[in-house]
């Protein structure tokens, strides 16, 4: 819960293109939703990484893109997955919803979502057992 600050959020471009690579998709009308378990515990926060391109609008519409997503999640923190980045890529549709519908399509997503982090999390797992056996 709390502020999505520098420290829950994916910054780095090689963190984005591997939560792209090997992340698992959930898709709903207005967001491409990527889940990727992190290697390091998972003690750490839930992470949320924005994509908003100039499909979505002007600069005003994108920035209010993304304050609406970062707003909804965190209002929404059964989405927050403890050891996890959360990649929203938004859809040009996002920037005309306001924050309580954009909420109930997250709401609406919960259970799809908790799968998805069930299979990040072994994929996880799987590298890691690949890891080992090749040392």
């Amino acid at each position: 819960m709390g502020r999505f600050g520098p420290g829950r959020r994916v910054r780095r471009r090689a963190e984005f293109q591997r939560a792209q690579r090997l992340g698992r998709k959930l898709v709903s009308p207005h967001l491409v939703l990527l889940v990727f378990a992190r290697d390091e515990p998972e003690s750490g926060p839930a992470r949320l990484g924005l994509v908003v391109s100039r499909r979505v609008g002007n600069a005003v519409r994108r920035n209010r893109t993304k304050r609406l997503i970062r707003e909804a999640f965190r209002r929404c923190p059964a989405l927050q997955h403890p050891g996890t980045d959360l990649l929203a890529i938004a859809r040009p549709g996002l920037a005309d919803l306001d924050s309580e519908q954009l909420i109930a399509e997250l709401g609406s997503l919960e259970a799809p979502l908790a799968r998805r982090v069930a299979q990040a999390r072994q994929d996880r797992e799987n590298r890691r057992s690949r890891l080992a056996a090749g040392s």
